[in-house]
């Protein structure tokens, strides 16, 4: 029996009767439909996929292939998927219930619920919640392997950057963009020059209250002199501005106002934020000591080592020496500590409040983080311009990722036909 006929047996002998539904079923969705190496694929979940394939190629509306195909390329898909999860398994890739639940909480923020509505909304349409938790433990673990198999295979040069950014693609893709919204003050042709200068200085006042620090939607909602128009004009490069606002965009920073003048009126510009372009970090030098409780080394004790050490630093003690001598972080004790320079967003929450909260030349109090116990010492502060480091590193990971996809589609091609698969 074909694949196809073997998918709708067991639902066709069911309703004309040659068997009881129950046993229909017990004897027709366990049927195997393929064997992967050392697993097999059921009929069973080959329908179950193309109910999910084709419900979601309805709801976006596109034109559905025909039944053969879809039957065969998602079974290929399933072959492919069986071929990962077994190599998984094999070097020991495991996802625990902690990563697959914080996986589960993070679908279920996506769709704006918590984790427990997010079972009552599957549940309530029909859907087991255990089954979906397994599909996305195997989808971890597929991405695991694609990821230490195809990462590997992809490399980018310097050269490569350099290459892209002086290309018509690498041009657009970097430049900059730009949130912006904007107020018009509408003005005829046929206004009177007194008239023209009476809307200005209205304006000219408006912008002068947001540049004191009144929000704009704030000052705009109670300008009730004259009518505005606008809105949000959205994400947009600086190429797809409107032509009177590329010139203004560039001068404003996250959060400023500005005025235009067009053959339409007086705008009020707001720059709500920005991407690329010039781009000026805050950042800070420090160096940290970090003990780990353990197996040898109870909670209280970690942390009254960590006090000692402290105190050991503040009375004068080289803190590099001491780091050497103490500190857990392989990364950096052997440095004497440092972390160089570091910004907002690469540490912990707890490192990066702490590191704020301490000025420079200070030694931090003793703090908690995941890893462990902490001090840190902060050695100095700069404002960085890293526009050149962010552009080329957004060409980078353009880059990587069109490579990755070429070496993932090839990577594939090839662990399937060195498997052991056999279609009934």
């Amino acid at each position: 029996m074909c694949i196809k006929q073997l998918l709708g047996a067991a639902t066709m002998i069911a309703a004309i009767g040659w068997l009881p539904a129950s046993q229909a079923a017990t004897e027709m969705l366990d049927q195997v439909v393929a064997i992967v190496d050392d697993d097999v694929i059921m009929a069973s979940e080959l329908r179950e996929r193309l109910a999910s394939v084709t419900e979601a190629m309805a709801a976006r509306g596109g034109e559905m292939p025909p039944e053969d195909t879809m039957i065969r390329d998602t079974l290929d898909r399933l072959i492919l998927e069986s071929i990962q999860v077994q190599m998984g398994y094999r070097v020991g890739v495991r996802i625990s219930d902690q990563q697959l639940n914080s996986a589960m909480e993070r679908i279920a923020g996506q769709n704006r619920m918590t984790l427990e509505q997010f079972r009552q909304a599957l549940e309530a349409e029909g859907q087991s919640y255990n089954r979906m938790r397994e599909n996305v433990r195997k989808e971890l673990i597929i991405q695991r392997v694609q990821g230490g198999n195809v990462n590997q295979r992809v490399q980018i040069t310097d050269q490569e950057v350099d290459n892209f950014l002086t290309t018509e693609e690498g041009l657009k893709y970097t430049q900059p963009e730009y949130r912006m919204m904007q107020a018009l003050l509408a003005v005829s042709p046929d206004e009177s020059a007194e008239e023209v200068a009476s809307k200005e200085a209205y304006v000219d006042r408006l912008l002068a209250r947001i540049q004191a620090g009144e929000g704009y939607d704030v000052v705009l909602s109670s300008a009730s002199r004259y009518p505005f128009s606008g809105g949000d004009l959205g994400w947009r490069p600086a190429e797809d501005l409107p032509s009177m606002f590329k010139d203004i965009a560039p001068t404003l920073k996250q959060g400023e106002t500005g005025k235009v003048r067009s053959a339409s009126g007086f705008h009020l510009v707001y720059m709500g934020n920005l991407r690329g372009g010039t781009e000026i970090v805050a950042q800070t030098q420090a160096s940290h000591i970090l003990i780990k409780p353990s197996e040898i080394m109870t909670d209280n004790q970690a942390e009254e080592l960590i006090t000692d050490i402290r105190r050991r630093a503040v009375e004068g003690e080289d803190f590099a020496d001491l780091a050497r001598q103490y500190s857990e972080d392989i990364g950096s004790a052997q440095e004497g500590g440092s972390l160089g320079w570091t910004m907002k967003g690469q540490m912990v929450p707890e490192f990066d409040n702490m590191m704020d909260a301490t000025a420079v030349g200070e030694i931090s109090e003793p703090f908690r983080s995941q890893f462990g116990y902490h001090i840190i010492k902060v050695e100095g502060r700069r404002d960085q311009d890293v526009t050149d480091t962010a552009r080329r590193s957004k060409a980078m990971e353009y880059l990587h990722s069109r490579k990755y996809q070429e070496e993932l589609d090839a990577w594939l091609r090839k662990i399937r036909d060195e498997a052991f698969v056999d279609i009934k």
